[in-house]
């Protein structure tokens, strides 16, 4: 599907964090900037493809449209042949919009034509977006635990269902404006466990797995809340988001399962079960570690990608997300060593600090994988095959 099968994602996220203070990770890292300088490091590294974004409060007065904050990254991809999924909603939205309100949906409606007519507009290839990042985690995290405006208690479900009524227009508008955009939308795959302690819970750790952590896929494909107007074609490419914090304890939250767990399901399990729910194509939207953790975890992901490539499944790329260090969310100050390049002199020019190791897995990782896509063994009919049984 795309030029490589690894892509490198630059963090996009924007709006008002856990201590309403803003946040544009995009200025933070300078990708701004640096776009030209950062969209060289992925090609030189072999990589092809990219996530970014469109700050949709930079963008969007009032409904008046300014793209200037994108044309430099716009132009940096196409001058390093980098393909990019536009990711156009990541948390931050403009001050004027009701996320409750009737008028949501048809707002980010009109925003999303206007994106995808622009970049279609302004790029060679075949365009790609993301509308709503994470409807889930964004839910969650904005109406219920008030990490991100609008800091809400209690509405996470309510919010939940009118993101996804507005992803759903916005997946139209956008193929108004782009009729061969590909969609790609991106939620964590989650998995709980019950307390060894407390296994009278293991029925509502069995609902989460089953079906609350599909709620959002759910609905954009049309399997639940059909009235929205959702269709497997909504749903287009699943986009899987996966971190080593993905599985956790009920009674935990924000402690993740160790990795030798016996709770803790391979990341190939977690593939094959969204790709037998939805069929079509599927590619990890989303993975990474930090620190000394970072190449371990790649060459993990690689020999799980491998395993769902052998079975059949239509797995098309893995983004390694983010691929430059950042600033950490809720806490700006403090720096993660997380990617591809490590951000240094914070203060000043935030030089790109290649990660030896993490690039070095990332090579290894694209020969291991390289004579399964060139052999096109994944690329059949997958609505034609069954997947083989995982090997554990």
């Amino acid at each position: 599907m795309f030029k490589s099968f690894f892509l490198g994602g630059f963090e996009c996220a924007t709006g008002y964090n856990a201590h309403e203070e803003w946040i544009d990770q995009v200025a933070a890292t300078r990708h701004d900037e640096l776009a030209f300088e950062d969209y060289r490091l992925l090609a030189e590294a072999g990589i092809l493809a990219a996530r970014d974004g469109i700050p949709w409060p930079v963008v969007d007065s009032f409904g008046r449209y300014d793209f200037s904050s994108i044309r430099r990254r716009l132009r940096a991809s196409q001058e390093w042949g980098v393909e990019v999924i536009w990711d156009l909603f990541h948390y931050g939205y403009p001050d004027d919009v009701d996320l409750f309100s009737d008028e949501f949906p048809a707002r980010f409606a009109e925003y999303c034509f206007a994106c995808a007519r622009y970049v279609s507009r302004n790029s060679d290839g075949p365009c790609y977006f993301t509308p709503v990042n994470e409807p889930s985690y964004f839910a969650w995290a904005a109406g219920e635990a008030a990490l991100f405006a609008p800091h809400l208690h209690g509405c996470a479900s309510v919010l939940k269902e009118n993101l996804i009524r507005a992803a759903i227009q916005g997946i139209d508008a956008i193929r108004d404006a782009c009729p061969g955009a590909r969609i790609v939308n991106a939620d964590p795959i989650c998995r709980v466990a019950a307390p060894r302690e407390h296994p009278e819970m293991e029925a509502e750790a069995d609902r989460f797995n089953r079906s609350v952590v599909f709620e959002s896929w759910d609905m954009l494909s049309g399997r639940l809340r059909p009235e929205l107007g959702g269709s497997r074609r909504h749903l287009d490419v699943v986009g899987i988001n996966y971190y080593w914090t993905n599985q956790w304890e009920l009674t935990r939250i924000g402690i993740p399962l160790e990795d030798d767990d016996p709770r803790c399901a391979p990341l190939r399990e977690l593939i094959r079960t969204v790709w037998e729910r939805y069929g079509g194509d599927v590619m990890i939207a989303e993975t990474a570690h930090v620190g000394d953790r970072r190449g371990p975890w790649i060459r993990q992901v690689a020999q799980e990608c491998e395993a769902v490539l052998e079975a059949g499944i239509p797995l098309r790329g893995v983004c390694l997300y983010p691929v430059l260090g950042m600033p950490e969310w809720h806490a700006q100050h403090e720096w993660t060593r997380m990617g591809l390049w490590d951000l240094e002199d914070h203060s000043a020019s935030l030089r790109r600090v290649p990660c030896g190791p993490a690039l070095a897995a990332l090579r290894e990782s694209e020969q291991r994988l390289d004579g399964w896509i060139a052999a096109g063994r994944s690329w059949g009919n997958a609505k034609a095959r069954k997947p083989a049984r995982l090997a554990k």
